[in-house]
């Protein structure tokens, strides 16, 4: 007996039908379950989507990198910090020079389409000596490579990945929603 595609699918669809047929429970039990499991992902998937739109990290993901410097400066500032920016060029590795509490923290900024490596993290841990820095920070709306985190850790860099943005970027939302409440 020779078999070709449509025997095969022919073969498969009549074990399904007998199946199903067989015990009305079972196939009503399946039905449910990659029924209700297609719904959940459904709205799994429009909720990440909302919160995605309503984050603004889309806009964020189309800036040019100094742009992208200047809306960490307009966000961090809103989460309570004093933010500086350095020059575009010649800034030794540091973006973003942000004060708080008395302590000093220096920032890099990536807006990348792809991982950030760990040319970032070199360049941020030179620069922690050289700004006086008590903490230094890589910022990307994207994520690290396993090799930007191991250095990261072993240099007491904090890397604000994609996630951590998006949170931040809500938060500040929200804060925002809630004073134009009381002033309105």
């Amino acid at each position: 007996m020779e078999l070709n595609f449509f025997s095969v699918f022919k073969l498969a669809f009549e074990i399904l039908k007998s199946l199903f047929t067989a015990e009305p429970l079972l196939t009503l039990g399946i039905l449910v379950y990659f029924g209700g499991f297609l719904i959940f992902a459904c709205i799994g998937k429009a909720m990440r989507e909302r919160k995605l739109r309503k984050s603004g990290i889309l806009e964020v993901d189309k800036m040019p990198g100094r742009k992208f410097e200047e809306y960490l400066h307009a966000l961090l500032k809103a989460r309570g910090y004093h933010v500086q920016l350095t020059p575009a060029s010649g800034d030794y590795g540091a973006d973003l020079i942000l004060s708080t509490n008395g302590k000093k923290i220096i920032v890099q900024a990536k807006r990348y389409k792809k991982n950030v490596g760990v040319k970032a993290v070199q360049e941020i841990a030179a620069a922690k000596s050289h700004y006086n820095a008590d903490e230094c920070w890589v910022i990307t709306n994207s994520f690290f490579t396993d090799q930007a985190k191991k250095l990261a850790g072993s240099n007491q860099v904090k890397l604000v990945d994609r996630k951590q943005l998006i949170n931040w970027m809500l938060q500040v939302n929200e804060s925002d929603k809630e004073h134009i409440k009381m002033m309105g």
